[in-house]
């Protein structure tokens, strides 16, 4: 398992941490996600083999927020 740190831009409340975390941890390879809103940080730790952090991005992407 590999675990990496993202900053996260456009959250706005608590519900965007919730949308996040669960898009996450909907897609298979990752086994857990945690979006802090105070410092707009996401922690995920995936499956290098299923999925890259690339597609991590893309997914945040795609759930209507940036990630770096």
């Amino acid at each position: 398992m590999k675990k990496i740190s993202l900053k996260i831009e456009g959250m706005h409340c608590g519900s965007c941490v919730m949308n996040i975390e669960g898009g996450l941890e909907d897609t298979a390879g990752i086994k857990k996600s945690k979006v802090n809103y105070a410092s707009q940080i996401a922690e995920v730790e995936f499956d290098e083999e299923k999925i890259d952090e690339g597609k991590i991005k893309e997914i945040i992407q795609d759930l209507g927020y940036s990630a770096k």
